[in-house]
């Protein structure tokens, strides 16, 4: 069976590694290269203190957060460093004491069923201090020891390299055969999965679908410190846009944005940057101290609902796909991408397709 991936980002990357797994499966990934969310992302997987979404929601984002340990665990068995996500805890930020303690009662309720959370408590700034230098703002701060971060880039290129699969760097469409297969460049495919985030109502509008998926634009900083150990420190997340991601060797990361009215422009914006490390600096002093900086900017993909989904495009057999993953894109994408391997091979996975459903998103224009 040959099967064609459109969007090399972290669903589609994942599903490339999974059906290489598979006998008899030829797999060949087409991507442009440009403004993939997962390489513009910040890395925190800890979901359970979510309040806005639906149970959908966030049972396929609690799962998502497990799915990693299966993950890694897979790529380990293939040799292969696993760096790129790391178990470091998260201090978690809130405005207000009670806010705090409703969130310590939410995950309290979550954790039976969530054990990966690990050790949640209240910690106050002393105690905070006699771990980590530097995390300040608030008297009490609420700690989840199995939060993680997770460095995007680094596990869609190991996941690449694990697959061994051909990645054609180039925007592509396909067409209909006439033997009901598909094709892309030339070449012909049984099956296909679109896993090309905000950019699929462009693949699918010329064929006749309209895709309630929009854009969202979003903007990080990169830190790189020559003389300061960030390997030991935790996720730190304030509310709002000012997560604070510390990762090995002296980098550390601050955003990402979030950009409603932006469309697919990918042009640095220096205000919102600036904003950005504004409302950082409250909490972490230490990166005005950075020898370097650099900024990133990708593009997410929501729909009306702020929920994702997947599942087989409608009346077009063989075509999978999957958007709107959001801002929780690095948590639930791995395991959309296994669950889209499993729509390919006919098997049965850990999410039930009918929670996510592509329609109404994706539908045939009646016109």
């Amino acid at each position: 069976m040959k099967v064609a991936i459109i969007g090399a980002g972290i669903v589609g990357a994942t599903a490339a590694y999974y059906l290489s797994k598979e006998a008899d499966v030829e797999v060949t990934i087409f991507d442009e290269g440009v403004g993939q969310a997962t390489k513009a992302a910040a890395g925190i997987i800890c979901p359970w203190f979510a309040r806005k979404r639906n149970k959908n929601w966030y049972k396929m984002a609690r799962l998502g957060a497990d799915f990693y340990q299966t993950l890694v665990a897979d790529l380990q068995a293939d040799g292969h460093d696993t760096s790129f996500y790391e178990q470091v805890g998260a201090v978690v930020i809130k405005s207000r004491q009670d806010f705090l303690e409703e969130t310590l009662e939410l995950a309290l309720t979550r954790r039976e069923e969530s054990p990966l959370m690990g050790e949640v408590k209240l910690m106050s700034q002393k105690e905070l201090d006699d771990r980590f230098e530097g995390i300040s703002g608030f008297d009490n701060y609420l700690w989840a020891s199995g939060a993680a971060r997770l460095n995007g880039a680094g596990l869609v290129d190991t996941l690449l390299a694990a697959s061994e699969v051909t990645v054609v760097p180039k925007k592509v469409g396909f067409e209909r055969g006439t033997d009901g297969r598909y094709i892309i460049e030339g070449q012909i495919f049984d099956q296909i999965i679109l896993a090309c985030g905000a950019w699929l109502p462009f693949v699918l509008e010329e064929h006749g679908y309209k895709v309630a998926v929009r854009p969202q634009k979003g903007q990080i900083i990169d830190y790189q410190f020559d003389n300061f150990d960030t390997g030991p420190y935790p996720v730190i997340m304030p509310h709002g846009e000012g997560d604070i991601i510390p990762f090995r060797d002296g980098n550390l990361s601050v955003g990402a944005s979030h950009e409603d009215k932006m469309g697919y422009d990918l042009t640095l914006d220096e205000e919102i940057l600036a904003g950005l490390e504004a409302k950082a600096l409250p909490f972490f002093r230490k990166i005005t101290d950075a020898d370097r900086k650099a900024y990133r900017v990708g593009i997410r993909a929501y729909t009306p609902n702020f929920a994702p989904f997947f599942g087989q495009v409608p009346e077009m057999a063989g075509i999978y796909a999957a958007s709107g993953l959001g801002s929780s894109g690095l948590t639930t994408g791995p395991l959309i991408g296994r669950e889209l391997v499993h729509l390919v091979m006919g098997t049965t996975g850990q999410l039930n397709p009918a929670d996510h459903p592509i329609e109404p998103m994706v539908v045939r224009d009646a016109n």
